[in-house]
């Protein structure tokens, strides 16, 4: 009973998740509905295959078509052609070999022994990439076949796939061809704003003065998940950039600028406010840690220091305004981020004066904040672009 108990929770989880991601693929753009547009491409290209290569023209085996237009409905447009070519050429190299051993050996099971540990090892191929295997494929569909092993027969297996393919390519390439830039866009507003909310609560428990190793702690875990969020928001540029190579609809579209310089930038920035920010969690951390490894440090520090923090994390906000502005450049948003950024210096330089007379006596705390400040000149000066 508790093994059906478990099994009938789990179906049902796994029905209200099918169940939300229908919802959300209805109610507008997203992940979800990418998806189910590509499940949909991929079955619209197996019946398109089928139906020239099954229904009209009845070829012996032709499942091979339904099955190469399948498997090249890819994430990009760029990926379903390097695989389709990729692919092609590992079915031709198991295809032929298979074909001239089985018409000198006549026997089937004899050739299979010899045909498949050659041509997985072919498939090893470094230009073949991950599409190497469909060179045993290749073979199996010579080698299994009802018939006797013929040139013409493995011709038709060969012109079979070419066909799968350009239209597993054709369909992808020219019914909603995938774009991931809202995802590159998505994946940078949340580590941004994930950076200031972070920020700015720090800066609340340093003003305040009320904060404990468990909270000091949670902001550190924090900060830490924040270079996480940037190392995601490096790989959607990177399948950004992908979906955009040999793509019509890249071409056309102009709701999210192309994953450029802007992009770039904005990574180097939030490389620079991940570090920043773990930095300063760890400091704060470090100060309330149970084995004394630091001073509780002074109220005018950290008010200083929390006055900084949120200048940073406006700036920050700033900063995102003007790199992705609807009209692409917003002035009136790159004068206020210049401001947020001379008040943001103004900030840093009364700290530097004030840190050398309440840290004469910890040295290691003056290094520590030292550095810091070091990191924070750093971040004012990339948050400020042409």
């Amino acid at each position: 009973m508790e093994w059906t108990g478990r099994t009938v929770r789990e179906v049902r989880r796994r029905g209200a998740a099918a169940v939300q991601t229908v919802r959300l693929a209805w109610e507008g753009p997203g992940r979800e509905r990418d998806l189910m547009a590509q499940a949909g491409k991929a079955a619209l290209a197996a019946w398109l295959a089928w139906a020239v290569a099954g229904w009209w023209l009845a070829a012996p085996m032709a499942f091979v078509a339904p099955w190469a237009a399948v498997v090249l409905v890819e994430s990009t447009v760029y990926r379903s052609l390097a695989h389709g070519m990729q692919q092609l050429a590992a079915i031709a190299v198991g295809t032929v070999v298979a074909t001239a051993l089985g018409l000198v050996l006549d026997d089937s099971l004899v050739t299979m022994a010899l045909v498949l540990p050659t041509v997985l090892l072919l498939g090893q191929w470094q230009r073949l990439g991950s599409q190497g295997v469909y060179a045993a494929t290749g073979a199996l569909f010579v080698l299994t076949s009802s018939g006797p092993v013929t040139v013409a027969a493995s011709a038709a297996r060969i012109a079979e796939a070419v066909f799968g393919a350009v239209v597993g390519v054709a369909v992808n390439a020219f019914v909603r061809p995938p774009v991931y830039l809202r995802d590159t866009r998505s994946a940078l507003e949340d580590a941004t704003r994930e950076a200031q909310d972070i920020l700015d609560s720090v800066a609340d428990g340093l003003d305040t003065g009320e904060w404990d190793e468990q909270e000091a702690g949670d902001w550190h875990e924090r900060a830490l998940r924040l270079g996480r969020l940037v190392e995601q928001a490096r790989s959607a540029i990177g399948w950004s950039r992908e979906s955009m190579r040999v793509n019509p609809r890249g071409r056309r579209t102009h709701a999210v600028a192309p994953p450029g310089e802007t992009y770039a930038d904005a990574l180097v920035v939030l490389d620079y406010v991940a570090v920043h920010t773990a930095g300063v969690t760890r400091t704060v951390w470090e100060t309330v840690d149970q084995s004394g490894r630091a001073a509780l440090p002074s109220a005018g520090i950290t008010r200083s220091y929390a006055t900084f923090l949120r200048h940073t994390a406006r700036a920050i906000r700033l900063y995102h305004g003007t790199r992705f502005a609807p009209s692409g450049h917003d002035d009136s948003a790159a004068r206020a981020l210049r401001e947020a950024v001379g008040e943001l210096h103004r900030t840093l330089d009364a700290f530097r004066r004030q840190l050398p007379g309440v840290a004469t006596d910890d040295p290691d705390a003056l290094v520590t904040y030292g550095t810091l400040l070091a990191q924070a000149h750093r971040l004012a000066d990339q948050l400020v672009h042409d």
